[in-house]
């Protein structure tokens, strides 16, 4: 069993004695990447904050390795803090930016703490991590802004941070280049085997880049887990509802569906956009109220009988109009039971 080397238990943190981080506890596995997920406002930065020692907690703990951190100097933690806007010194080239943690460490300490590669060698093997290979004369300015972001992670890992904190890393960046960031992300923290906290209010971008995933709404952890565990069962409609899911039905329409699904009952059940599609021997019906083609589908509305309006999807060639009468299977795969069993809960 891997072992949590981050523990947060029971923290709280207030600003003027307004709540910001209430009743928080959690578990970061050793060389994990935990995500922590929600809207801007939930408390996500100013718990990330209090880990990184910039916000001292009202109660609670938090400890490293079973060693309470509380009144430990940020810089004495051994912790690495990126923000969403690397925030890199523009007049030092990409190698300077990268190097600037081992010079500070240099100064510090001459006493190295084992067999270690000269700076220079150890700022190629950053830049070659991150794929800037070449880069190491450039200036910030020369960047594009992924090409900064690659630059300042490469100096958060340049001194070996046994804790890796990352605040809304990809948040600055355009679509397209955040979702290829990501997955470029993913692999680099990967290979470092750093384990790593990051804070998103991006779906998209904590399921690409994490192990583990923590949901929080108004200052409170509302569910936390694996991410296929937490994707699988929302604690609740709120959550399913900010993870990406389209509807969330309840009583009777949520019966009907997870039936249908060959689920079990259960109070609620969210579905994605996708879940219902049309099929000629499908056990429910209802009548379309709307239908849009895109190059990959047709999206319908469709007034299921006993279940009110949802979203279904047909695929291509499929023809279908706002009144006719149609049919429709559900994916099990693309429903969530909400309020069903222990696997919904906290764990």
């Amino acid at each position: 069993m891997v072992r949590a080397v981050l523990t947060l238990d029971h923290l709280h943190v207030d600003y003027d004695g307004v709540p910001a981080v209430v009743d928080a506890s959690l578990e970061v596995p050793d060389g994990s990447v935990v995500a922590v997920l929600g809207p801007s406002g939930c408390g996500k930065s100013t718990l990330l904050r209090a880990v990184a020692g910039l916000e001292r907690p009202t109660t609670g703990t938090i400890a490293w390795d079973g060693t309470d951190l509380v009144g430990t100097p940020t810089h004495q933690r051994g912790f690495a803090l990126m923000f969403q806007d690397g925030q890199l010194f523009g007049h030092l080239t990409v190698a300077r930016n990268v190097g600037y943690p081992l010079r500070v460490r240099s100064r510090r300490s001459r006493q190295s703490r084992g067999a270690r590669p000269p700076m220079a060698g150890r700022v190629a093997e950053l830049l070659a991590l991150v794929g800037l290979e070449g880069y190491a004369d450039r200036l910030p300015a020369t960047l594009s802004g992924g090409e900064r972001q690659r630059v300042a992670l490469a100096r958060s890992l340049a001194a070996d941070p046994r804790l890796l904190l990352l605040d809304e890393p990809l948040s600055a960046l355009d679509t397209g280049l955040r979702e290829r960031l990501a997955a470029d992300l993913r692999d680099i923290l990967r290979t470092a085997g750093t384990t790593t906290l990051v804070v998103t209010h991006d779906q998209e971008e904590a399921f690409a880049l994490a192990d583990r995933l923590v949901v929080m709404r108004d200052g409170r952890i509302v569910q936390q887990g694996d991410i296929a565990q937490v994707w699988a069962r929302p604690v609740d409609a709120a959550t399913a509802l900010f993870l990406g899911y389209a509807r969330v039905l309840e009583g009777r329409p949520a019966a009907l569906v997870l039936e249908d699904a060959g689920l079990p009952p259960a109070p609620a059940v969210a579905v994605r956009r996708s879940a219902l599609t049309l099929e000629p021997a499908g056990r429910l019906e209802g009548e379309v109220r709307s239908a849009r083609a895109t190059p990959d589908h047709l999206r319908l509305v469709i007034a299921v009988d006993g279940v009110g309006e949802v979203d279904a999807v047909a695929g291509p060639g499929s023809t279908a109009a706002p009144g006719d009468r149609v049919r429709l299977g559900v994916d099990p795969a693309r429903t969530a039971p909400i309020g069903a069993g222990p696997s919904s809960l906290l764990d």
